[in-house]
């Protein structure tokens, strides 16, 4: 499936965080939501997109948006995950990648000479009205959270 574009509805969905609670995104309306895809809790480049994303937590939230980390894992991997990094913002449970599938990131992937299907690492920035503001379809997960946060503050300020 392809990746919606800048201008398009985000496609709706429903799924569990690390506690269970089922968080669905068009709660979200009225709010800025940076929704961001990693392949495995608790790996190295997952860790360090986390933690840049729980750093610069408190500088997104005073610009009305929240964090939404989705990944295949569990909610009780979701739940060690974000306890081991003191994450502040919600990890999702997409355990059967039907949003992965919906977003255009379940992928097939090559590594070492094998071939598989997992989650790529993409991010996008949902406007207040549910539309696609901006989109990182190939993510290097050092620097990214700057990067998002840079662009939330670009679509924010009125053009002078």
């Amino acid at each position: 499936m392809e990746q919606p574009k800048v201008g398009d509805a985000a496609p709706p969905f429903a799924l569990p965080d690390a506690t269970g609670t089922i968080h669905e995104l068009a709660e979200q309306r009225g709010r800025w939501t940076i929704l961001y895809f990693y392949p495995t809790d608790d790996t190295t480049g997952c860790t360090i997109e986390a933690c840049e994303f729980r750093d610069a937590n408190e500088t997104i939230a005073e610009r009305g948006a929240d964090v939404w980390g989705v990944s295949p894992q569990g909610v009780a991997s979701k739940r060690a995950f974000s306890e081991k990094f003191g994450l502040p913002f919600t990890l999702l449970a997409d355990e059967d990648h039907a949003v992965a599938d919906s977003y255009g990131t379940w992928v097939e992937k090559h590594n070492y000479g094998k071939t598989y299907w997992g989650t790529a690492r993409a991010t996008f920035l949902i406007d207040p009205e549910g539309r696609i503001a901006r989109v990182w379809p190939k993510v290097k997960a050092e620097g990214h959270a700057a990067q998002v946060l840079t662009a939330l503050d670009e679509l924010q300020t009125p053009a002078a």
